[in-house]
């Protein structure tokens, strides 16, 4: 039989992306709505942020999460839920005093990044590893922090997807699994394209598969016009894929997808021709080991 891929979904990201297309979901019914049409599109996964549903940024209300996850849980789908726990890490140094965040919420405690994740108990949620310049602004994870949050999520028996951005992320993923922990089988997600980490090239790729633990399942996922060649690399190279709103807003060049389905379902396309198959939600829980 051909090896099934899982494809995740990322429905909406922390980024400022709804002022640039009207199909980003915003409110909670939104989010759930585009979890539901991912799924039926052949997502396994779908990865949640939430945004405030007035003027559309990103938000960390453990209220809104609530909701998105209530309102997916009681419409009887199986599809496996994924909430981000990256809020909580921007730094942007005050131009007076450099030891002053002159972002306004931009960091928070370890505790208070998976507040909602301890709550809601969701079968995956996002674990950033690394410190890095991202775009405009610092993205920090301090080493502590990390680890106190991997060992609150393994003892809420939710998996960590961690995420790898760049290559000392993946050695510091591979010294964390050393550590014992994460269940097995670790479960990382490669991060393509994003300013400034990995570029999203088949020899950035490449080099960043060869850091996952021995027994480790992978994913990996391009940014904007990326997306879909980073599909087929990832599938090639034995690996499982990430699409969606979060990391790019276009179905093609100049048109602008209409939502997350058509995001799956072209991303299941190009699955089925490279001779895999899609993996359902039951068969993403046997090769992540989720209960």
């Amino acid at each position: 039989m051909s090896r099934p891929v899982i494809i995740s979904c990322a429905l909406t990201g922390g980024g400022d992306t709804a002022s640039a297309s009207p199909h980003v979901p915003v409110t909670p019914e939104q989010i759930a709505k585009e979890a539901l049409a991912a799924r039926a599109a052949g997502a396994a996964i779908v990865h949640i942020h939430v945004r405030d549903p007035e003027t559309g940024k990103p938000s960390r209300d453990t209220a809104l999460y609530r909701e998105v996850v209530r309102r997916i849980r009681a419409s009887g789908s199986d599809v496996l839920i994924n909430l981000t726990t990256g809020a909580g890490g921007r730094y942007v140094p005050d131009v007076e005093d450099p030891n002053r965040n002159s972002v306004v919420h931009g960091m928070a405690s370890p505790e208070s990044r998976i507040e909602h994740v301890l709550e809601l108990r969701p079968d995956i949620c996002s674990l950033d590893l690394g410190t890095m310049n991202m775009s405009n602004f610092a993205f920090i994870n301090y080493p502590q922090h990390v680890e106190r949050m991997a060992q609150a999520i393994r003892a809420a028996g939710v998996k960590p997807e961690l995420e790898v951005f760049d290559l000392g992320h993946a050695a510091y993923a591979r010294h964390l699994c050393e550590k014992g922990l994460f269940s097995d089988p670790p479960w990382l997600q490669l991060c393509l394209g994003i300013p400034w980490g990995a570029p999203a090239s088949v020899e950035s790729l490449q080099a960043m598969r060869q850091m996952v633990p021995v027994g480790g399942c992978w994913s990996a996922f391009g940014i904007s016009r990326h997306q879909f060649p980073m599909v087929a690399q990832a599938v090639l190279l034995g690996g499982h894929v990430r699409v969606g709103l979060e990391d790019n807003l276009y179905l093609k060049r100049g048109q602008l997808a209409s939502g997350n389905g058509p995001m799956v379902e072209r991303a299941a396309r190009i699955v089925r021709e490279l001779d895999t198959e899609v993996a359902t939600p039951a068969q993403a829980r046997e090769i992540l080991r989720i209960g």
